[in-house]
């Protein structure tokens, strides 16, 4: 057993000991409580930390803050059962200690474990996609944009016509159709100069719908990360942007995840230099002494995708 200032950590062999010796103590699974049907230790409780209600939920297993409690939660890398341990430590519960290693550690010394699935794999920390054809559902994904001048930042949205993702061997490929019709700006919705900005944004100084009314984001590889957490963007994306009728390569990341009805979704952020595809207006790289006309030349890009696994879908 180990020590720190705040509480002490129990190797698995120890812990395994301790329940084979029936010694009195409190046994918490801090992971959901769906997780915790699945799978979980022998003679635990479960009490979520992620839930707010996490504190109320120990309160009723352990009214006694003297007692001993043991918190376990997915492995080594979470700090699921620490963020327990702290949060209990200042609700005044005063012998915690913490499984090392988490279920993780407990599983590879092939100790029992109990639940409806035991033998499944340990919560996933990282992505695993499924190979397949996948549609994008242009009512769910959006693109949000957002422009500035020196006095001030203008944002707003564009649509999705279309689009299909491919997923082999977890690699990610794809071609996405986005509406530059579509374009709004929401900064002004409301004020008599949203029109005359929305008109703008189409006209050839910037888009130039009139010519170019799609602009197409091209996906030619998207590779997991090394250490692709969900939480954080798991994936680096190679694409190239067709717009103005200009293709210019980009690179970005991307977090993805699964959807509950098995489709894909993703965000990412990323910022483009417009005047790459034409779009020079109020550039000072471009025009001197604009005075007010200054645009700076970056513009961001949030973009939400969704999709669903409908490997017939056609993309015409």
């Amino acid at each position: 057993m180990t020590e720190n200032k705040k509480y002490k950590f129990l190797e698995p062999d120890e812990l395994m000991e301790r329940i084979k010796n029936k010694e009195t103590f409190i046994l918490i699974d801090t992971l959901t409580g769906i997780h915790f049907e699945k799978v979980h230790l022998p003679g635990a409780r479960s009490a979520c930390v992620f839930e707010v209600t996490f504190l109320e939920q120990v309160k009723a297993i352990a009214e006694d803050k003297k007692a001993e409690i043991v918190l376990y939660g997915s492995s080594g890398r979470s700090r699921d059962a620490l963020t327990a341990a702290e949060k209990l430590q200042c609700e005044g519960y005063e012998n915690i200690s913490v499984l090392n290693g988490g279920l993780e550690a407990w599983r590879e010394r092939r100790f029992e474990l109990r639940g409806d699935q035991p033998d499944m794999a340990d919560p996933e920390t990282v992505l695993r996609l499924d190979d397949g054809k996948y549609s994008v559902d242009s009512a769910q994904s959006v693109i949000e944009w957002s422009g500035r001048n020196p006095n001030s930042k203008h944002f707003g949205t564009v649509g999705i016509k279309r689009g299909k993702v491919e997923v082999n061997h977890s690699i990610l490929t794809g071609v996405v159709d986005i509406d530059m019709d579509s374009i709004d700006n929401i900064s002004l919705k409301g004020d008599e100069l949203h029109p005359v900005l929305t008109s703008h944004l189409k006209s050839d100084d910037f888009f130039f719908v009139k010519i170019f009314p799609s602009a197409v984001l091209t996906i030619k590889e998207g590779l997991p990360v090394k250490t692709p957490f969900l939480s954080i963007p798991n994936y680096e994306l190679n694409a190239t942007l067709e717009l103005r009728g200009v293709k210019a390569d980009l690179a970005f990341q991307a977090t993805v995840a699964r959807t509950e009805g098995g489709g894909l979704a993703a965000e990412a952020h990323f910022d483009i230099d417009r005047t790459r595809w034409g779009a020079i207006y109020g550039s000072a790289r471009f025009f001197e002494n604009l005075g007010m006309h200054l645009v700076f030349d970056l513009i961001s890009f949030q973009v939400k995708i969704v999709t669903t696994n409908e490997n017939s879908h056609s993309f015409v």
